[in-house]
């Protein structure tokens, strides 16, 4: 890691385990998910019973899975990226590429995106805001809580990547810091 203070590496390492561990965690949300759906599937088809919260947990979980597992999807480049030209550049060119992009668009991106997902959660959270997709008429607060949540989380991790970014572009090599949860525990013992 030439070149690299150590206080650096351990913050980017510091915040690419976050990152995992909390995807970890909200990855949990599938299991209620898939156990409310099969509930329901089960009631309605075999007994002609379905109830009248399935349809609101499912996209609300699924919601929140998919939204709060966005930081994690980052640090592990599943977010789509056009891979056409980037593929066939050098570690310095994607890092430029990238560290820009970074500038530019994501973290301005971020900022938005928190900023009014705050004000949709607040104001969904003041007035005490239910669904009306359904008789059952959940409350979505929490629901809605979960973009800004989303966009720190996101946010975070992008600090990560940019900061690999610009170790590309200074060093020509990709910075491969993160190390899982199950590695860190092992490591340390």
């Amino acid at each position: 890691m030439r070149g690299l203070p150590p206080s650096l590496l351990a913050v980017l390492r510091g915040i690419d385990a976050f990152s995992d561990w909390s995807g970890k965690l909200f990855s949990l949300l599938i299991f209620p998910l898939v156990l409310g759906v099969t509930y329901e599937v089960v009631v309605r088809y075999a007994f002609n019973a379905p109830t009248i919260w399935a349809y609101d947990l499912s996209y609300m979980l699924y919601g929140g899975h998919f939204m709060l597992g966005a930081g994690y999807a980052l640090l592990h480049k599943a977010h789509i990226r056009t891979d056409v030209f980037y593929e066939k550049w050098s570690p310095r060119t994607q890092g430029i590429v990238d560290a820009a992009l970074y500038l530019v668009f994501f973290f301005p991106g971020m900022v938005l995106f928190f900023l009014s997902g705050a004000e949709s959660a607040y104001q969904s959270w003041r007035i005490g805001e239910v669904s009306d997709a359904t008789f059952w008429k959940p409350v979505v607060y929490p629901l809605k809580m979960c973009v800004p949540v989303a966009a720190v989380l996101l946010f975070v991790q992008g600090i990560s990547e940019f900061l690999k970014s610009i170790y590309a572009l200074r060093t020509g090599r990709w910075l491969v810091v993160h190390r899982t949860l199950e590695e860190l525990v092992s490591h340390d013992s």
